[in-house]
């Protein structure tokens, strides 16, 4: 069991180095903050290299149900890639589960499932692959129903539920698939856990930012722009609006780089009721509790900008 827990508190470490391998989970069409997250991922090849892309299920005023919220994102993550002239890419694309998990211990069989289930067993504990989640964690959760062993082998950078503080769990990717969240955060995988309300919504881009950092700079940048001010005066934001980016952290905490604060937290766990239970002995978990939101708008423009 100790020499568990060290492997665990290992992996649990900013990976060092240029070879860190990285799969995606993103439920692309739902907001424009996974765009901006996919691109800064994709133009951070120096360091990352992508192994996958997975299309993850949503369920909102944009999509009709969860399936149609997969496929929806599918075209989306195409979309970008075109955009970004990454016709290279367009092979590593899967889509995803079509429904969220009925029970803890039944996977949903997907494309995306299969494929990490299949393409984490060549890693180790000592070189993990790491998975950038976005989105609903249904794929994940169903991987690691498929294949267990594979927990040791993996870290899950997932940007989910709310700050441990806050007064429920009610956040659109915890909220959506319960289930598949206490897959993850019970199951003793190396797990960083972005919070949205409490830490990462401070990370909010405006209008005139847009305008002066990524306007004109390449398509990518246009496109962006205008699809997120576009976003922001639909839901009735106001003159001076701000839209929330906060995908984008999730691909920063594996970037070499002081973005953001973290510290070890006993893994919480998520409940049906919409809250957190907290027991202090459960495994480790990497808890961002603070983002650099100044020093990484600077990275992110440049470098979707370059």
């Amino acid at each position: 069991m100790e020499q568990d827990n060290a492997g665990l508190l290992k992996r649990l470490r900013k990976p060092s180095g240029k070879d860190i391998d990285v799969i995606i989970d993103t439920d692309t069409y739902n907001e424009i903050d996974d765009q901006f997250a996919l691109a800064f991922l994709i133009k951070s090849d120096e360091r990352l290299h992508l192994k996958g892309i997975y299309a993850a299920p949503f369920y909102n005023a944009n999509s009709s149900s969860p399936a149609d919220g997969m496929e929806k994102s599918y075209d989306e993550i195409l979309n970008i890639l075109t955009l970004m002239k990454r016709e290279d890419l367009k092979g590593i694309v899967k889509k995803g589960s079509t429904k969220y998990l009925p029970l803890e211990t039944e996977a949903v069989d997907s494309p995306a499932a299969k494929h990490l289930a299949e393409i984490a067993m060549s890693y180790t504990e000592d070189k993990p692959l790491y998975i950038v989640a976005i989105g609903a964690i249904t794929n994940i959760a169903s991987a690691l129903i498929l294949r267990p062993e594979i927990k040791d082998r993996i870290v899950l950078v997932w940007l989910g539920g709310h700050a441990h503080h806050w007064p429920d769990t009610k956040e659109f990717n915890m909220f959506q698939d319960v289930a598949a969240a206490r897959v993850v955060f019970g199951c003793g995988i190396a797990l960083v856990q972005l919070p949205c309300m409490g830490v990462v919504s401070s990370f909010t881009v405006s209008g005139p930012e847009l305008e002066y950092w990524l306007r004109g700079k390449n398509e990518l940048c246009d496109y962006l722009t205008e699809y997120t001010t576009k976003s922001a005066i639909k839901d009735g934001g106001m003159p001076n609006w701000t839209r929330v980016v906060w995908d984008v952290t999730a691909v920063a905490w594996l970037l070499d780089g002081d973005y953001m604060l973290d510290r070890l937290e006993p893994s919480p766990i998520p409940q049906y009721d919409h809250h957190y239970g907290f027991d202090p002995n459960r495994h480790f978990i990497r808890y961002v509790y603070h983002i650099n939101r100044d020093k990484l708008f600077k990275t992110l423009f440049d470098t979707l900008a370059k």
